[in-house]
């Protein structure tokens, strides 16, 4: 393999014939080529994340609010928009994503990773047509729902693609960087709808959605000089394309390319010689993989449990109801912060791994903020004061942000990336097209519940709690925090049959970050008690020998 390893003695003093990997021989620089076609892949989820930004945008724009909107001179403005065409523009999109989504187990079985990518691109610009051709609100939600089925296939199977084909080391940069992608569509998005909103008629809108095709055309370009996932080639049987496709995303002699194609296989043999075939119930059907189905879903999960989704559908929309300040200058800000976090991210989930900054700094910061937000508002609602403490205020910026949001902001990008992380990570070589096709679902379903719902708490129409909304969403962070805590291990810098081998010896949460791999070829921990403890002698010895 491209990484370099030693033998690990057992208790019993022999010694294992398949090492644990310990350090990369390799440099990033020599992996240039497969960390080119990760990065390349990891622009799909800017178009995610440029919708996001610029429908957020556009509910606050008056041309926009012109056509699909009415006339209310009790808000900011001007104009609104009805909280159920609010809640339809929203969330369609995340529908569509939830949909395309939960099939991406069959798609897998007939499509590969490229073929999907270049499906979801023609479904892309045909519904980016469809929402700039139409001045019905109908045909604006048929041309949601077809960019939410795009969307999602562009977030599931692109991270599929990243995570079969990044080295153990890089995998967790590389998913870092699919996360960059989003805060970038999103920021993009927020600048663009800055300067378009003061653009009188439908142009305010039409400019921001022409940059929708921009993504598409690239990734299908460029994808005619990328190969495919050689785990599955691999899986359908192409083993000499698989090779081929190895070869152009590794460094090293070809004796290593055969060495880490035999563990492919072996690993998949293992996985059918204990199932034959592959459906949807066997992501439930014996205890390992409903355990590692359980994990990615929950992962994935405790993204909307930090109640992100809210703030990143309607933040835009919330800004311009508070009536302080710029809505779409308060915007761009809080996104560029969001991308600075996600920079960060990218430098600590090498070092420090997903499960401790997950915890700390995602989720309990983020419910901390949620929860101070709420009370300031609770304190003194509709006040000068009050409405710089939400919405602005800071020692950075003049009319920035307070601590708070600032804090939001970041908690939420570590959530967001550690979330995509563990549920790529975590499920099985056979299973995983299903088993993250179906987490990434549950994902959306929860993404959608929350863009669905939210226009009753924030509209003025409804329920106008604003930012008193963040009391729902505080325990939910505190939850997610212990169940993060107590449940979700840690596999950073292993590879993915080295996840394998550790979910087969069943093995706490707590023991998965020292865990010596015994290695596939010599027989992986079965889980049973004595070998659970010579797995601890074995790195008990390996402490002391460092």
């Amino acid at each position: 393999m491209a990484e370099e390893k030693k033998a690990v003695s057992t208790a019993s003093g022999t010694e294992s014939p398949t090492p644990e990997v310990v350090t990369e021989k390799y440099t990033m620089k020599q992996h240039w080529k497969c960390l080119a076609a990760c990065t390349l892949m990891s622009l799909c989820p800017f178009q995610y994340g440029i919708d996001f930004g610029l429908i957020g945008g556009m509910q606050a724009m008056v041309g926009f609010l012109r056509v699909f909107g009415y006339e209310d001179p009790n808000v900011p403005g001007g104009w609104n928009l009805s909280a159920e065409r609010q809640q339809l523009i929203s969330s369609l999109m995340t529908l569509g994503a939830f949909l395309s989504s939960s099939m991406a187990g069959p798609i897998a079985g007939v499509m590969s990773r490229r073929m999907t990518i270049w499906a979801a691109s023609l479904l892309c610009i045909v519904a980016n047509v469809i929402m700039m051709a139409t001045t019905n609100i109908a045909g604006l939600y048929a041309g949601r729902l077809l960019l939410g089925l795009a969307n999602g296939m562009f977030m599931t199977f692109s991270q599929l693609y990243i995570q079969e084909c990044s080295p153990a080391r890089y995998r967790g940069l590389m998913i870092s960087s699919f996360q960059v992608w989003t805060s970038i569509g999103s920021l993009v998005g927020t600048v663009v709808d800055n300067f378009t909103a003061k653009i009188d008629g439908r142009n305010a809108y039409l400019i921001p959605l022409g940059l929708i095709y921009i993504i598409p055309v690239i990734l299908s370009l460029a994808l005619l000089f990328v190969p495919e996932s050689p785990r599955w080639l691999a899986q359908h049987g192409k083993f000499e394309q698989a090779r081929k496709a190895l070869r152009w995303h590794r460094p090293g002699p070809d004796s290593e390319i055969d060495e880490e194609l035999s563990e492919i296989q072996a690993g998949l043999e293992k996985e059918r010689a204990n199932e034959q075939g592959v459906a949807v119930w066997d992501m439930f059907r014996n205890p390992v993989d409903r355990r590692r189905t359980v994990l990615a879903t929950c992962a994935l999960t405790v993204q909307g449990a930090s109640g992100a989704m809210y703030m990143i559908a309607y933040g835009t929309y919330f800004f311009q109801m508070a009536g302080i300040g710029s809505a779409f200058e308060n915007s761009c800000i809080l996104n560029a912060v969001g991308v600075v976090a996600i920079l960060i991210n990218c430098g600590l989930i090498t070092h420090f791994g997903r499960r401790r900054v997950f915890l700390v700094s995602g989720l309990i910061l983020c419910g901390i903020a949620q929860l101070l937000t709420a009370v300031i508002y609770t304190v003194h609602p509709g006040t000068q004061s009050t409405g710089q403490a939400i919405v602005g205020l800071s020692v950075v910026y003049i009319l920035g942000y307070n601590l708070w949001d600032l804090t939001l902001t970041v908690a939420q990008g570590m959530v967001a990336t550690y979330a995509w992380i563990s549920g790529g990570e975590l499920p099985s070589q056979r299973l995983r097209s299903y088993t993250f096709g179906f987490a990434t679902a549950v994902g959306f379903f929860t993404a959608w519940l929350t863009t669905f719902t939210a226009p009753y708490f924030i509209n003025p129409d409804s329920l106008n709690w604003g930012p008193k909304y963040g009391f729902i969403w505080t325990p939910s962070c505190f939850i997610s925090a212990l169940w993060v805590f107590f449940f979700l291990p840690e596999v950073k810098d292993r590879t993915l049959e080295e996840i394998d081998e550790m979910f087969e010896a069943r093995l706490p949460a707590r023991k998965f970050r020292k865990y010596v791999s015994i290695g596939r070829a010599g027989g992986p921990a079965t889980g049973s008690g004595s070998d659970e403890k010579e797995v601890e002698a074995i790195h008990a010895e390996e402490v002391t020998k460092a």
